[in-house]
């Protein structure tokens, strides 16, 4: 006798007896029992390890990181959109082109002069205190340059005005010093975090110009300094309105502090810093005689475009893998490549004369900037003493904006004053004077033992 199942089992039907028929000399058998399925085991897939997430990825699972970059990249999208809306408002207005970059210009020399002031009062005092009202200062410079141009105002007024906007804080260095501070201890996490900040900064600067260009002809002249004000401030706002992710403002930060230039290491980076801007500054100008005098100059602009997207994806590609072997190493390799590499414009505007080949040229040598710059902030970083970091960053773009007038200045003379194709040995010759300045500092250990890691 077969046992009986257990009282919680569901018991089986009673099995029906089958049903008999007769047609014609055959006789049928039908059975009537229901049918079920037999039971089986359900399926499961096979156990996976989950898979942990990338290095960008990884860098927004921190609390209040997605809040504070998207505040910071609504705020640093302006930075591409200020010069070129202030020059077509200018030179749109007054019908003079050398007013306007006169004015720009003006602008440019008080950055470099305030900037590291800014800096250090944001070390001292937080983001939040200093940041927002500079940033206020700055927007009304801006509005009061619209107002002064609009309305006829003396020359003399847009050159005071446009100076006033000298107080905008360093976005980009308040963002890495966050990322320091919610990473340290994790270079590698680190080395990604610096990575997606030179992306952005050429993403930026990439798309600003674009954007204000697009307003400025669009609209009317003024659109495009009007909503480059309202992003600033409403991008300021929400980056600052993290306070969890601020720096804690050390007690060392608020003591009188010396010089960053005493610093070990600190004086050749900048020096290198300096060389990179001329770098840039130069390209910028040749850039636009050369496609000038080939009878293309609205296309300057996509070309200089792709210069910086070889740069983007660079800076991605280089945040994705894992750094070896110390910084100072990989900045030496950094700028040797980058100097070999802008070789290829030189040889395209000499050679062929193309502007095809010119912008293919240019997207290649992009390369080779994200991952220098990457690599000079980090050594930056590494050799500013705690609780000064916006001060030494700020100080390093203070370089590069110097670099950058004197590289304007010396490319814009050579293209006037000699085949425009031959403007681009400034760059090849600034980038072989920033490796001269790394190898000679190659071997400098002078600098702290905390600051040598890396």
């Amino acid at each position: 006798m077969p046992p009986l199942p257990p009282r919680d089992q569901p018991r089986p039907p009673p099995r029906k007896p089958p049903l008999y028929t007769v047609t014609a000399d055959s006789l049928v058998a039908v059975d009537l029992t229901p049918r079920t399925r037999p039971r089986t085991r359900p399926r499961t897939r096979p156990r996976t390890r989950s898979r942990p997430p990338g290095p960008y990825r990884g860098l927004f699972t921190i609390p209040g990181a997605r809040a504070f970059t998207a505040g910071n990249l609504v705020a640093r999208l302006p930075m591409g959109m200020f010069t070129v809306s202030a020059v077509v408002m200018i030179a749109g207005t007054r019908g003079s082109y050398a007013l306007a970059g006169a004015v720009t210009a003006t602008g440019l020399g008080a950055t470099a002069v305030v900037a590291p002031w800014t800096a250090r009062l944001v070390d001292r005092y937080g983001q939040a205190r200093i940041a927002v009202p500079a940033t206020l200062l700055a927007a009304l410079g801006s509005l009061a340059l619209l107002l002064c141009v609009r309305h006829g105002a003396p020359a003399w007024t847009l050159f005071a005005c446009y100076a006033a906007t000298a107080t905008t804080p360093n976005l980009g260095g308040m963002s890495r010093a966050r990322w320091a501070y919610l990473l340290k201890g994790d270079p590698k996490a680190l080395h990604t975090a610096n990575s997606f900040e030179q992306a952005v900064d050429e993403l930026c600067f990439m798309l600003g110009p674009v954007l204000a260009a697009f307003l400025c002809g669009t609209f009317f002249p003024e659109a495009g300094t009007l909503v480059g004000v309202v992003l600033l401030v409403t991008g300021m706002l929400l980056f600052t309105a993290r306070r969890s992710t601020e720096p804690p403002v050390t007690p060392r930060a608020r003591t009188k502090a010396t010089s960053l230039f005493r610093a070990p290491g600190i004086r050749p980076l900048l020096a290198v810093c300096l060389a990179m801007g001329v770098v840039f500054g130069s390209m910028e100008v040749v850039t636009i005689a050369f496609a000038d005098t080939r009878g293309h100059r609205s296309a300057a602009g996509a070309v200089l475009a792709l210069q910086a997207a070889g740069s983007f994806a660079a800076g991605l590609l280089y945040g994705a893998v894992r750094p070896t072997g110390p910084a100072r190493e990989r900045y030496v390799w950094c700028i040797a490549a980058m100097t070999a590499l802008l070789t290829l414009p030189l040889l395209a505007a000499s050679l062929s004369g193309s502007l095809w080949l010119l912008a293919g040229a240019l997207l290649v040598a992009g390369m080779a900037t994200a991952p220098t710059m990457v690599t000079g902030m980090t050594l930056v970083q590494q050799r500013t003493p705690e609780g000064r970091l916006n001060e030494g960053m700020t100080l390093a773009v203070t370089g590069l904006l110097g670099g950058i007038a004197a590289g304007s200045a010396l490319g814009g003379w050579l293209a006037e004053h000699t085949e425009p194709a031959t403007g681009y040995g400034v760059p090849v010759t600034a980038a072989a004077v920033a490796l001269m300045i790394a190898l000679a500092h190659h071997d400098d250990r002078q600098a702290p033992a905390q600051h040598q890691q890396g």
